[in-house]
This record gives structure tokens, sequence and C-alpha cells, in this order.
């Protein structure tokens, strides 16, 4: 659909807004595999590379194996014998793994950072797409920030986790393996005596997953309902400040911040306690290795560079677990973010096309709602057996007081919703048996409030048409009274809009919007009265650019002021979710119905 305004025809189900759901595939807060699984398809593309990156990780963990090796080698044999030249040539062996360890290092972390880039954009993409291809029913009930969220911080800590973590894992796995194969090896006695600690490291280890499960839970649904906040209260500034509501607003907002940070903090502090623990937990190896190592040297039955072999050996053991507790908290908040991210690719469309749509023909434009019937969720029933029929080139006006179900009959015909019951038909067509692509392409919406998009009016006019040329651009801006205010502009059509479309008026947005409409020629077109919010002068302006723009087209019109709509070819009432009258304005007002009392009513405000 070329949407020539904003949003959708109007709020769906009440704009009911509430958080992304907070649900966990793993309600107990347990890294789930099956989620983890399901991320790594997202790596799956980059595989050559991260298997370079594996074998560059090989390589750096069996240099800084090897070191410490080499360093007794040097002590036990070379210096020990004084043999001066076997002695340079460890030297140099040592300075080739150490060397061959930081190149492998280097390209490592270039790789990943080079995949995890790639993951990134990869991932978001597929989100944005997925977010255009979900239904108008997702963005009503559903906060604009904290989607956000999901699309920017979650997909964030997924990638750290599924570019780097992956590897990082595999590589201090193999360094603990490695480490623990070498030492029993050298001096069965002397590890064994370095590993009594490690029950103490299972303990703490135990406890702090433990507790961290639930605290960097608490941190990714946190940052999302700053995020949320936030977006929503900048998006209401203008109502906030009306209302001078500045203090209650900063005190909910700082009540969600202090909330993450409080979750952060939680979190954090679990990490800080941690690692300490490991840090004394390895002094207390290298003291043991050291006391009982230099006991058995001093007694001869150890050599001094196994001592100092073990010392090295030691440190190289506690690094990895060090690191493996880090990547820990990364795997719980990737984990969380994961469950997030996911549950939002596995959202279905509320509206998808069947296996065997078609596209839709050049439409006519006639529309046909048979005995439809429309509820937005089981308890609720917003259309009861509609029946109304609008021939080509009709104009037609809906009516009716505030939620009588007028903007849920358009979002039908636009088919932003399917139906319960019945069927919408376009030149005998179902719409559930076309593509919506082909039939979006042929329709028009003008909302109420106008919407443009960031970038100069020419960009926002040629929006449905990105082919356009200037002089298209311009002949269409001239038949809707847009081209002299355009031309008076600083840049012309050169002129950047700003976030909203502050710099130009309600009305100036509202002809632009309409300019937009009239360069696709769409067949069909669906109108939330787009002269309720402007100046009389721009009023008579809008309505002489819709009488252009409504010129043998079909059009739905959604009326909020009675006096707009007295020319239509036919009034439908809506109230309660039936057509209770239909007629033109003459024939209606002679009824003397619910019509005639709306209008007098806006008649007698209004002084019409």
């Amino acid at each position: 659909m070329i949407s020539v305004g904003g949003g959708a025809t109007g709020q769906g189900p009440g704009h009911m807004l509430h958080s992304f759901g907070s649900k966990a595939i793993d309600g107990k807060g347990r890294i789930s595999g099956r989620v983890l699984l399901r991320l790594l398809r997202f790596v799956k593309p980059y595989w050559w590379q991260m298997c370079v990156a594996t074998l560059t990780m090989l390589v750096s963990s069996g240099a800084q194996l090897l070191a410490p090796y080499l360093t007794k080698v040097a002590i036990d044999e070379n210096i020990a014998s004084g043999d001066v030249g076997g002695l340079v040539a460890t030297s140099l062996a040592l300075a080739g793994a150490l060397t061959a360890a930081y190149l492998a290092s280097a390209a490592q972390s270039y790789i990943l950072s080079w995949v995890g880039q790639k993951v990134l954009t990869t991932v978001r993409a597929d989100l944005f797409r997925h977010l255009q291809a979900l239904s108008v029913a997702y963005q009503d009930r559903h906060i604009v920030g904290v989607t956000i969220s999901r699309v920017i911080s979650d997909v964030g800590v997924i990638n750290q986790l599924l570019s780097e973590g992956s590897i990082s894992m595999i590589g201090d796995s193999l360094m603990l393996v490695g480490t623990v194969v070498v030492m029993l090896t050298m001096e069965p006695r002397l590890a064994l005596l370095a590993f009594s600690v490690m029950p103490l490291m299972v303990l703490a280890s135990a406890l702090f997953s433990q507790r961290a499960r639930v605290a960097f839970r608490e941190t990714r649904e946190s940052i999302g309902a700053v995020i949320g906040d936030l977006a929503e209260d900048i998006d209401g500034m203008r109502v906030i400040q009306a209302f001078a509501q500045e203090e209650t607003t900063q005190g909910r907002f700082e009540a969600v911040n202090r909330a993450n940070r409080d979750a952060n903090i939680r979190a954090m502090s679990l990490s800080f306690l941690f690692l300490p623990v490991v840090d004394i937990l390895s002094v207390a190896a290298m003291c043991i290795v050291l006391w009982a190592g230099g006991m058995m040297a001093a007694r001869e039955t150890l050599t001094v560079g196994v001592v100092v072999a073990f010392l090295s050996y030691v440190a190289s053991f506690f690094g990895p677990i060090r690191d493996l507790s880090q990547l820990y908290t990364t795997l719980q908040a990737a984990t969380a973010g994961g469950e997030r991210v996911l549950e939002l690719l596995d959202t279905p469309p509320a509206v998808r096309d069947r296996f065997d749509a078609i596209e839709m023909p050049p439409i006519e434009g006639r529309v046909e709602l048979r005995d439809v019937s429309f509820r937005y969720d089981l308890d609720k029933g917003v259309l009861d057996h509609i029946d109304i029929t609008i021939e080509a080139g009709e104009t037609v006006a809906l009516v009716g007081p505030t939620g009588a179900g007028k903007t849920s009959i358009a979002s039908l015909v636009a088919r932003f919703y399917d139906v319960t019951e019945g069927a919408v038909m376009i030149d005998g067509h179902d719409l559930r048996d076309v593509t919506q692509e082909s039939l979006h392409r042929q329709m028009g919406l003008v909302p109420q409030d106008p919407f443009l998009f960031p970038g100069t009016i020419a960009d926002n006019i040629r929006f449905g048409r990105p082919d356009a040329s200037q002089a298209d651009l311009v002949e269409v801006a001239r038949l809707v009274n847009a081209d002299e205010f355009i031309r008076n502009l600083p840049e012309g059509y050169e002129t950047l809009i700003l976030e909203g479309g502050v710099n130009l008026s309600v009305g100036q947005r509202q002809l632009v919007c309409i300019a937009r409409a009239l360069l696709v020629d769409p067949r069909i077109l669906i109108l939330d009265e787009a002269t309720s919010s402007v100046d009389t002068v721009t009023e008579t302006l809008i309505q002489d650019a819709l009488e252009r723009l409504l010129e043998g087209r079909t059009a739905i019109v959604i009326a909020h002021r009675l006096s707009t709509v007295r020319n239509a070819d036919r009034l439908y009432v809506i109230d309660g979710g039936r057509v209770v009258e239909e007629g033109s304005h003459e024939e209606l007002l002679e009824l003397g119905g619910l019509y005639r009392d709306l209008y007098e009513r806006q008649f007698s405000v209004s002084g019409e």
C-alpha cells in the first residue's frame, strides 16, 4: 500500500501497548541449548572464516602451552649443562612460539571482529525484514522502544557471543585440558597438589552460575524497559510539556533507570566477587607449587626447570577459568537476549499470503464487504455483519460516533487485518486470495496525521515511485497546490525534513503527502479526515487537492467533520459495529436519524 501519511488507518484495538514479552524459552533461567543452536545459524554462512579463526586459536593455544616447556628445557638442559648453543636455539624457539602466539591471536581477533560485524548486520536486517512483514496489529500492540531494544541491544550481546565467545570458549577449554595433560605428564604429584584447590573453585563456580542466571536476565529485561520508556517519552514530549508533567515523567523514567542500574550492579557485583576468588585460588595454587616444588627440588627429586614451568602452567590454568567465567556472563546475557530476538522472529504475521495467492489484477475499484464481522480478540467484537458496496470511482464516507468501527472497516479494506467472518472483495476478488504486495501497490492511504520520512521534500514525494523524474515531481506538486510553498522554502524541493516534519506546518505536510499519493496513481484511496487539524485557508487548498486526487478513483473517507463529506456519493452511518443508515447527505438529513443528530450537533458547535 502507498501510505501517504503516517502509520495505519487507526490504532486498531485501542493501541494496546505492552512490553515485548519477557517470557523466556527456558522459564527456569537456565542457558537454553535450543536457543544457542538456533542462534548459531547466523554464523553458518561464515563457516570457513570461523574455521580459519579456529585454526589460529589452535596455533595460539599450542604456542602458549609450548612456552613454559621450552623454559624448562632452557633451565634444566641448557643452563644446567652450560650448553650455550642449545640455550640460543631454545631461546629462539621460545621467541618463535611467543611470536606465533601473538600473530595467531591477532589474526583470530581480526577474523572474529569481521565475522561479528557481518553477523550483527545480518541479524538486524532479518529482524527489520520480519518487522515489515508483521501486520499492523503487531505494531498496535507493542511499544516501539522495546522493539528497538531487541534490534539494537539484544542483537549486540548475541553478536558478541556468536562471533567471539564461541571460539574463546573452545580455546579456553583446550588450554585447560592441554595444561592439565602437560602438568600430569610432567610431574603427576605436583600437578595433583596444584589441583587441590579445585573443589573450592567448583563450589564458587556453582554459586556464581546459580545467581548469574537470574541477574543477567534481569539486566536484559531492564534495559528493554529503559529504551521503551525513553522512546515513548520522547515521542510524547509535546504532550508532556503541554500538561506540565515533566516532574512526573522524570520520576517514572528515573524509576526504570534505577531498576536497570540496580540490575547491572547486582550482575557486576557477582563478577567482581567471583573473579577475586579465582585470583586468590590461583595464588594459592602457585604458593602450593612453589612450596612443594621447592621442597622436591631441594631433595633433588625434581628439577628447578619443572618448578618454574609449573608456575607458568598454573597461571595458564586459572587464566582460562577467569575468561570462561566472564564468558559465562556473556552467555547468560546472550541467551536472555536471544530468547527475545527469536520470540520476535517467531512471531507470525496476523495477516499472511496463502500459498496459492495470486497477483491482484489491475484494480477497477469496486469494493464490497459481504456479511463482515470482525473482532480484535476473542472477547471484543468490533463489526457485526456489515454489508457495504462501493462502485468503482465512487466516493463513500463512513461516519458515526467514536469507536463505532469506521477505522476497522477501512483497515479491513486495506487488509491490515483479516475478517473474522464474511469477506472483503475488490473487483470480485476475495482479498485473502491475492498477495498483499500486489494489493497494496494499487491502494493509497491519507491519514489524519501526515507523516514524512527523513530526507528532502523531493525524496518524500518520490517515496512510492523512486524513479519519477523531477518534471513529474513538480507537476504533481503543482496539481495539489504544494508547488508554491515548496519553491518558497530556502532549498525548495531539496529542503531537508526535520524529525517529525516540524519545519513544515501540518497543512504543508499534508499537501506533500497528497502529492506523494498522486504521483503513484493509486486506484483505491482511504482517507482519514485530512483537513481536521488545519486552518480555513489551508483546508481550502487541501480540499481542492483532494478533489484532484479523488478524480476517477474509488475513495473511502473516514469522516470526523461531517461538513467535509456532504458531496460524497454515498454515506454509511456506523454505530456499534453495524450499518444503521445509508444514503446521500440530503437523504440522511431527511431521514432524521443518527446522521442528522450528529450533523446538527456539529453545526451548532461550529456554527457552519
